[in-house]
């Protein structure tokens, strides 16, 4: 997009988004601020542009979406995240997720399985003032060269918890990750609370794309 602008009246809808997102049960207020102040509009073509405060999940490339914000403020309000924490994000999509990550103070590490997503975002978000760790590659299997990590979020939906997450997390980290079939997921919550005990929590009926790599879904031969 040559020009990015963010007129009052986007500035507005996104009032109106945090809003909507709030009454939807998420109280976290440092979340609820990044919301509100990334426009999400940047990350959809101009055409597109009047979806991008509706709070649904829209198509982008390469069969992939962008999270409905209601979902994308669920998990990051499920993290926890404090100032400093380093944040392991699985599935780099459009890149909205990691500027949340960003803007609620995390060192974020981002990896994308579809090359074409991993070099728009690449090119992309340091435009907006976002410069998150940014890898290509099979994230299913976490990214063990920077663990441990005090938060992983996978933003794909996965057939099992890959265990490999679990062992990346410090003790009291959190995984967040949907987990089901290509249709449906639960959310679960994950907390290490030592090297051989976790606490789980789920919340039904989420909506992913699957889940890619050895740990997730077979690929149809596309990267």
């Amino acid at each position: 997009m040559s020009e990015l602008e963010d007129t009052y009246k986007h500035k507005g809808l996104r009032k109106q988004l945090v809003l909507e997102i709030s009454k939807k049960g998420v109280k976290n207020s440092a979340v609820l601020a990044a919301i509100g102040k990334i426009p999400r509009h940047y990350f959809f073509d101009p055409i597109f542009e009047n979806h991008a405060y509706e709070d649904k999940a829209f198509p982008i490339d390469a069969g992939q979406t962008i999270s409905q914000p209601y979902t994308v403020a669920f998990q990051s309000q499920l993290l926890k995240v404090q100032p400093g924490d380093k944040i392991l994000e699985i599935g780099t999509g459009s890149g909205y997720q990691a500027c949340v990550l960003v803007e609620l103070g995390a060192k974020v590490y981002t990896i994308e399985y579809q090359k074409k997503l991993y070099q728009k975002a690449i090119r992309f978000l340091p435009k907006l003032g976002y410069q998150p760790h940014m890898y290509q590659g099979d994230g299913s299997k976490g990214m063990p060269r920077f663990a441990p990590y005090d938060g992983i979020i996978v933003t794909a939906g996965a057939p099992t918890i890959p265990e490999e997450l679990i062992e990346q997390l410090k003790i009291g980290g959190r995984l967040v990750i949907p987990v089901g079939n290509n249709d449906i997921q639960s959310m679960v919550l994950i907390e290490k609370v030592s090297e051989n005990k976790i606490k789980k929590k789920q919340f039904n009926n989420f909506s992913f794309v699957p889940l890619r790599g050895e740990r997730g879904w077979p690929s149809k031969g596309t990267k």
